[in-house]
């Protein structure tokens, strides 16, 4: 699922997030520790043949992300739900539209309901989020990017949010993409820790088909990075003023990426540097949940 470093975000084709076998796996985990060994309160009250129809919608304006998800939540309760997606992801809404219109068995929505409203409240912060964030630097086109400060468990799902937020995709783990920060340096067992050039071309012999992509704090650090020539070089925590000499050494050689205390408030004068991406670890570990809610008529 990962498309990490996408230079067309706009352009980009949302994966299919619920054929991956994780997610499916995710979204089943999730069910069994809500209905463990049955939803008492549901069996004990509800006719198994009652049918109904229900609406998830929004109570406040947002972006769409996790419809998919809802939909396989309640076919996991029961396969002959009908879901119908008003709103796709990607796109926006305003309060009090619907989204989501499924019908079915009543029980079977009631169980579900919970679990797809969890998922798709918080996928849904996210892309909001997400979009904020790249509306408000569009005038300088940056890459917007998330992080691996992700729910455990859930990267998937909070990684495919940014994307229908307009995001991009960061590295998907540590398996994907050569980040050098300041404590691999330290603790580098064969080399000079200021010798940045040098970590890159350690990293390179050992990981050949991976880009490399190293933090720096100071222009000196910049400066011996570049000698490597690394993909990317990461602007951690600095001024603006500091990141538009960043961006004039580094221009033709390697892209940078501005990370480290980026807000909302802060974004567009970071955009304005020049820099080619930012990356926000906000857009996956403080979005506030969408206010969702299922609407029901009995059939």
């Amino acid at each position: 699922m990962d498309a990490a470093f996408c230079h067309n975000p706009c352009e980009m084709k949302l994966p299919e997030l619920m054929q991956d076998p994780r997610a499916l796996a995710v979204v089943r985990s999730a069910l069994a520790e809500d209905i463990g060994s049955g939803d008492a309160t549901t069996l004990a009250l509800v006719d198994l043949g009652v049918q109904a129809r229900g609406a998830i919608l929004s109570r406040e304006a947002c972006r769409v992300a996790g419809c998919g998800v809802a939909a396989a939540v309640l076919h996991e309760v029961n396969p002959a739900i009908q879901c119908s997606v008003l709103v796709p992801d990607g796109a926006d809404v305003r309060a009090d539209e619907v989204i989501l219109q499924l019908q079915g068995s009543a029980g079977s929505i009631l169980t579900a309901e919970r679990t797809a409203l969890n998922f798709m409240q918080r996928m849904c912060g996210t892309a909001t989020r997400t979009a904020q964030f790249v509306d408000a630097v569009k005038e300088f086109h940056p890459l917007i990017l998330d992080t691996r400060k992700t729910a455990p468990g859930l990267r998937l799902f909070e990684k495919y949010s940014v994307l229908c937020g307009g995001g991009v995709n960061h590295r998907f783990g540590l398996f994907d993409r050569i980040l050098i920060k300041d404590n691999h340096r330290r603790l580098w067992h064969a080399g000079d820790p200021a010798r940045l050039d040098l970590a890159v071309a350690a990293a390179r012999a050992r990981f050949p088909c991976l880009q490399v992509e190293v933090e720096v704090e100071s222009l000196a650090e910049l400066r011996s990075a570049l000698n490597g020539r690394p993909e990317w070089v990461l602007l951690d925590n600095m001024s603006c003023e500091m990141m538009r000499a960043c961006v004039a050494l580094a221009h033709g050689i390697s892209k940078t990426e501005a990370s480290g205390g980026i807000t909302l408030a802060r974004v567009r004068d970071v955009a304005a540097t020049g820099v080619d991406a930012i990356s926000v670890g906000g857009l996956t570990h403080s979005a506030p949940a969408v206010d969702l809610s299922l609407e029901w008529t009995v059939v």
